[in-house]
Order: C-alpha cells, then sequence, then structure tokens
C-alpha cells in the first residue's frame, strides 16, 4: 500500500508517495517531462520488495507546487532538498528522462549522496534540436512553463556536464530505448561509456522503456541494483 504526503524540500513542497518497509534501503524514482510519480505505477510493486521506495512528483507537475519557473539546477536542488527533508543519507536514483537529468546532476555536486544511478532515456548533454512546443488548449496536468524551459536546455545543455561525467564514481546503468528514441543513440552510448562505473542497456521500444516494458525494465534494475544498490 502507498500513502501521499506532502514536504517542504526548503521553500517548494513536493507531493510523494512512499511504499515498502523503512528498514529498507531506500530508491527514488524521478518521473521525465509532462508526467508525474504515477508513471512509475507498473514498476514499483515489481520491485518494491527490496526497497523503502519514495516517489515524488516533480516541481510544476502533479499534485506538486507550481512556482513557475525551472531548470534542470532547481530540479536537482528540489531532489536534494527532498532527501534532506526525509533524511535518505545515500539513496539509488532512477530516473526517466528529464529526471534521469536532475539524478546525475545531483550525483555530480554531492557524489557521497548516491549509492547507485539508473538513467532512462536521458538526454546526453550534447546539443540537442528538440522543437520548442506550442501550447495545447485542454487543461493540464503540469505547469505548461516547464515545458519549454526544459525543452531549451536539453536544446543548450551547460557544457560542463558532459565534461564532468568521467569524474563521477557511482555505479549507473545508460537504459537507451533504441531506434524509436527521440535521441540519439550513439550520444546515449557515449554517456554511458563516459561514466567510470557506467552500463549500457538497450531496450528497442522507445522513450518510455519502463511504461512498454516494466518487467524488463524492472529485472534489469533489480539485477543492477542487487550488484551496484
Amino acid at each position: 500500500m502507498s500513502e501521499r504526503r506532502t514536504i517542504d524540500t526548503g521553500g517548494l513542497k513536493l507531493a510523494y508517495r512512499v511504499f515498502g518497509d523503512p528498514d529498507l534501503p531506500a530508491l527514488v524514482f524521478l518521473h521525465g517531462l509532462t508526467s508525474s510519480g504515477s508513471s512509475w505505477d507498473q514498476v514499483v510493486p515489481l520491485v518494491a520488495a527490496n526497497w523503502r521506495i519514495y516517489v515524488p512528483d516533480l516541481r510544476g507537475h502533479g499534485q506538486s507546487e507550481w512556482p513557475g519557473t525551472y531548470s534542470f539546477e532547481l530540479l536537482r536542488d528540489d531532489v536534494l532538498g527532498f532527501m534532506n527533508a526525509l533524511e535518505l543519507t545515500q539513496p539509488a536514483l532512477i530516473g526517466h528522462s528529464m529526471g534521469g537529468v536532475a539524478a546525475y546532476l545531483l550525483a555530480q555536486d554531492h557524489p557521497a549522496r548516491v549509492s547507485a544511478l539508473v538513467l532512462e532515456e536521458t538526454p546526453p548533454p550534447l546539443p540537442q534540436s528538440r522543437p520548442l512546443p506550442e501550447r495545447p488548449s485542454e487543461l493540464l496536468t503540469f505547469d505548461w512553463p516547464v515545458r519549454p524551459s526544459i525543452v531549451r536546455q536539453v536544446n543548450n545543455p551547460d557544457p560542463t556536464w558532459w565534461e564532468r561525467i568521467p569524474e563521477m564514481e557511482v555505479p549507473t546503468l545508460v537504459v537507451a530505448g533504441g531506434s524509436q528514441s527521440p535521441f540519439p543513440q550513439e550520444q546515449i552510448a557515449a554517456m554511458a561509456e563516459r561514466f567510470p562505473n557506467g552500463q549500457l542497456l538497450t531496450i528497442d521500444v522507445g522513450h518510455g522503456v519502463h511504461n512498454a516494458r516494466p518487467v524488463e525494465f524492472a529485472a534489469a534494475v533489480t539485477a543492477f541494483l542487487a550488484v551496484h544498490g
């Protein structure tokens, strides 16, 4: 069973759900752009036996606060504030796309705070050419400004993010979506190679690997974290 809670991360309130035995090691799931923590609902039950799992809605998404200002750096700081508020000393982090960037930026700046990383279809910190979206007319479950803000940073990432990857000793599993992914797979492979303790796994189903193949994704995560988590 899960319980929805809210916590102040240091000026911003994040909604989150928690699963599993409090005595188990901590695992934090970070969702992608325009999504919410509920995107992990198929995966969490498959890995919950071994972990105390925390699933937040990131800023501007779901039931968390929508402050109107967005960047990967702010997301990184929110996740660190979330960990601090819950006294999570060294959780493993699983991030999809936008959430993966927040996860590895946190690990870059605070390597002792992360036991392992799983980066699913995370845009490599190299210039991309994602089109800037137009706002749709329907009611949204996320704060619209987050989308163009994040897409702009995906297209023009800070070059130091790429340069610093070889400094990151944290064990890292990079999960790529293969030929249907919107991101260049050769760049994702190159990113995986830059991590000193990196591994690459390709599941050829596109950007939403954990939704398209939840059992396969969960099995890969479980095997990786059994060794490195």
